[in-house]
């Protein structure tokens, strides 16, 4: 059964590592959902992120796979139950005068933060998990969403184990 599942991986940071990652799921046929890189702690190191869909094999694969690649340091499943997982996004709304106070009513309770005003939009920062963020975007849909940016997830084990 296809599931979605969490891969996280510590890798060198210098040229040609994403491309070298997103190669292998390339070549394989395996598609990747989201994917978020960013530095770590140390300038010389980056964290993968990356949300893909598959059966077990295809997890086990893709892990294996992966930490046989020269500039992966360490790769790992983040189990859901285990792991506290969000996304980010900026959504640009149409307003009118009329609508900013039910807008930001809606922006607020869902604990995101008004970034942006102009005479007609309203950008929207929003962190969460990813069913609260689509949650969102379903209730603002009506206002007339303009543009969204969303990032993939990022997403850390809890309590003291570490990839």
């Amino acid at each position: 059964m296809n599931e979605k599942f969490i891969i996280g991986a510590i890798v060198n940071n210098h040229f040609g590592v994403l491309n070298r990652v997103t190669a292998l799921f390339s070549r394989r046929g395996y598609n990747i959902d989201s994917l978020v890189v960013g530095m770590t702690d140390d300038s010389n190191l980056s964290r993968m992120t990356i949300v893909a869909t598959g059966d077990e094999y295809i997890k086990d694969q893709i892990v294996k796979q992966l930490g046989k690649l020269h500039d992966v340091v360490r790769v790992g499943i983040i189990p859901d139950d285990i792991a506290v997982v969000r996304e980010h996004m900026l959504v640009k709304l149409r307003v009118d005068s009329g609508a900013n106070a039910d807008i930001t009513d809606v922006i607020n309770r869902f604990g995101a933060k008004v970034i942006d005003f102009s005479a007609n939009t309203i950008t929207a920062e929003v962190t969460g998990e990813a069913a609260s963020n689509d949650e969102f975007v379903d209730t603002v849909r009506g206002y007339g969403i303009i543009e969204i940016c969303r990032a993939g997830a990022q997403a850390l084990h809890r309590d003291g184990e570490t990839l």
